[in-house]
């Protein structure tokens, strides 16, 4: 006999928050890396530009903004990845957690301060409103959620593992 049913609504926030931020991750990396162009420009071009919008946000030194665009798009497409096959999902769930917290910080602070920029999330031009904040902190509250819920399961036996009763 089963211990407890393979879906609830942990499970589901799980998988819902696992879709939705690897799907995010992915498209935003992707379109960092091609700004929305077909066909893509040259990866150095597309580097640069990202690293403009980045600079924009003055939170970095120069080193700091070279480092965050050359490396970020790929990050955000390997987590992506990993958070779809599911593979040491508490290890990649708290990592995409912290990153969504970093951006939401970002998009806080500068629309706090009242600049006039583009958000650089995706490709197209974005410009930083109250609406980024709220998109942003929905997705750092899914994150959150799917964090806490995935060490919570993972104290639980498994629903479909054999019952040690017998």
């Amino acid at each position: 006999m089963m211990q407890s049913s393979p879906l609830n609504f942990r499970r589901a926030v799980i998988w819902l928050g696992r879709i939705v931020l690897a799907g995010v991750l992915i498209y935003a990396g992707y379109s960092k890396l091609t700004m929305g162009m077909h066909p893509r420009p040259p990866i150095g071009v597309a580097l640069s530009f990202f690293a403009m919008q980045v600079d924009s946000y003055r939170i970095l030194p120069v080193w700091g903004v070279k480092f965050v665009a050359n490396t970020l798009p790929f990050v955000e497409i390997g987590l992506g990845l990993l958070l779809l096959l599911g593979w040491k999902l508490r290890v990649w769930a708290t990592l995409i957690t912290l990153i969504m917290l970093g951006f939401f910080i970002a998009v806080v602070r500068s629309y706090a301060m009242g600049l006039q920029i583009n958000c650089g999330c995706f490709a197209n031009p974005e410009p930083l409103t109250i609406k980024t904040v709220l998109r942003d902190g929905a997705l750092v509250a899914l994150a959150a959620l799917m964090t806490i819920f995935a060490f919570q399961e993972a104290q639980k036996p498994h629903p479909w593992a054999a019952s040690q009763d017998s």
